[in-house]
């Protein structure tokens, strides 16, 4: 099964909060994205169904390896286009809304140039 964009973003969102924060919650991926808690709950019980995220007893959201491939692939790419897009003069904000909408359909041919072009500049 195909994982679209947004699939995309609530993992790579999940990703970012676990890196500064010990459990994860629904609320927290709410507050983040600034969706509905309960759109938030139905898409992560699609995630889950597809094998990318578990969800514990605490109510904590863990992402499966397979969840945590896709979304530092995602991760590594916004990361790496903002920078890039500062680099060329872009302003931050306008960076990092702009990565988030490219980093999901570059091909990885063009985003490996890309990143070897961020590592020379």
């Amino acid at each position: 099964m195909t994982l679209f964009e947004s699939g995309e973003n609530y993992l790579e969102t999940i990703y970012k909060l676990s890196l500064n924060k010990n459990g994860v919650h629904a609320i927290d991926v709410a507050k983040e994205l600034n969706y509905s808690k309960p759109s938030i709950s139905v898409a992560l019980k699609k995630l889950s169904r597809q094998g990318y995220l578990l969800i514990d007893s605490d109510s904590h959201i863990i992402l499966t390896e397979k969840g945590i491939n896709v979304a530092k692939k995602i991760y590594e790419r916004h990361k790496i286009l903002t920078s890039l897009l500062i680099k060329l003069g872009v302003d931050e904000k306008t960076a990092e809304n702009d990565a988030c909408i490219i980093e999901h359909h570059l091909s990885n041919k063009s985003f490996e140039a890309f990143k070897k072009l961020n590592d020379s500049l």
